[in-house]
């Protein structure tokens, strides 16, 4: 799950950079920009839950 989370990442920012490289300025780059982001967003939740985490028990 973390390779894919981190894939995630990469494949967002070649949305954003393909946006910006291949389409005019408007709402058409601003879509692809926002939905690359997205994809970073989840790309980041999923490596953040994948972390193994350790509970401290107090006495």
């Amino acid at each position: 799950m973390k390779i894919a989370g981190f894939l995630l990442l990469l494949t967002g920012w070649g949305i954003v950079l393909a946006a910006l490289a291949l389409l005019p300025a408007g709402t058409a780059r601003a879509c692809f920009a926002f939905a690359g982001i997205g994809v970073e967003i989840l790309g980041l939740a999923l490596v953040i839950r994948s972390q193994p985490f350790r509970r401290v028990e107090r006495e």
